[in-house]
């Protein structure tokens, strides 16, 4: 990992895996005119997964060092950001200390804020996926800060919208116990179970047990970060069920196998970029204080300029 130079105007930073590979940067382009950004950079930094706390620290040590440097938006790393850097932020939302993530830094004069901000972007990209939630079966698959996010609307913002059963799965015990420690206390209608998997298993016994209809989210980061699938081929999704992959680049092995299973099974397939164009509008949103709207002419605006460079 290399820290940047500092920045000669002012600048956004994406905190990711493989960042020069993102479409934010066609993206950011298009929208800077928009958004009244014309002098505003956007840059990259990446950190391997599982890097140790000192890398992170020295990220958000810069960014709240530097006179230019604006704030940024923290994807795979949302948890450790947190567990390493807490005592670095000025403050955090509620959202961040409760979730124990951040998934956007805003700096300013020598201080630097952590916010949460996917709990909302769940919301917005789910409620475009799945016309009703109410009553259905729901298994994540992976247990990351965006997964994280999500279980947290469902237990504690989705109210009538409520699915009935949320499975949730990771190969990391404390991802696990972060669920359940954030899930506690809300909606007492909703059965949850966590599953923790051995390194290599799949999750298509887990999908067979879901009932017709459910919604089965892959936030693994397989298919992205990490190659394979959490399925097999093999794997039979819900009868006229959901099939939502967070991601939207690398090789989706997921998404392919929806894909593959949708007129048969009656899916409704749906990939990581709506959940994109809103993680990004929020996080851009918090960093320059611009008002953009999460629906209404003004989203659609976005999120078709965001489509026509994707």
């Amino acid at each position: 990992m290399t820290i940047p130079p500092p920045a000669t105007r002012p600048t956004m930073y994406f905190v990711g895996v493989t960042t020069g590979s993102s479409a934010i940067h066609r993206v950011f382009a298009a929208w800077r005119p928009m958004l009244g950004l014309d002098g505003v950079e956007l840059a990259g930094i990446d950190i391997p997964v599982g890097a140790p706390a000192e890398a992170y620290r020295r990220v958000v040590a810069f960014l709240r060092d530097d006179p230019l440097s604006r704030g940024a938006l923290v994807t795979t790393h949302k948890l450790d950001v947190y567990a390493a850097c807490r005592d670095l932020f000025r403050e955090v939302n509620d959202d961040a200390g409760r979730l124990r993530e951040v998934s956007a830094l805003v700096a300013r004069d020598g201080w630097i804020d952590g916010l949460a901000l996917d709990t909302i972007t769940a919301e917005l990209s789910l409620h475009a996926i799945v016309p009703a939630l109410a009553g259905r079966d729901v298994l994540v698959m992976g247990a990351g800060g965006a997964a994280l996010a999500l279980c947290d609307y469902f237990a504690h913002r989705a109210g009538a919208d409520a699915p009935a059963r949320v499975v949730v799965t990771d190969i990391a015990a404390d991802r696990l116990a972060a669920v359940s420690a954030a899930t506690a206390g809300g909606d007492p209608r909703i059965a949850w179970r966590t599953h923790l998997l051995a390194p290599g298993e799949t999750h298509d016994a887990l999908v067979a047990e879901l009932s017709p209809g459910a919604l089965v989210v892959n936030a693994t980061g397989m298919g992205k970060d990490r190659p394979g699938s959490p399925l097999t081929d093999a794997a039979a999704f819900p009868r006229k069920g959901y099939a939502w992959e967070f991601n939207y680049r690398g090789e989706l092995g997921f998404l392919r196998q929806a894909r593959a299973r949708a007129a048969e099974d009656e899916l409704v397939v749906e990939d990581g970029w709506r959940y994109f164009v809103h993680g990004w509008t929020r996080a851009i949103d918090a960093v320059f204080d611009l008002g953009i709207p999460t629906s209404g002419p003004g989203f659609d605006r976005l999120y078709e300029a965001a489509q026509r460079v994707r």
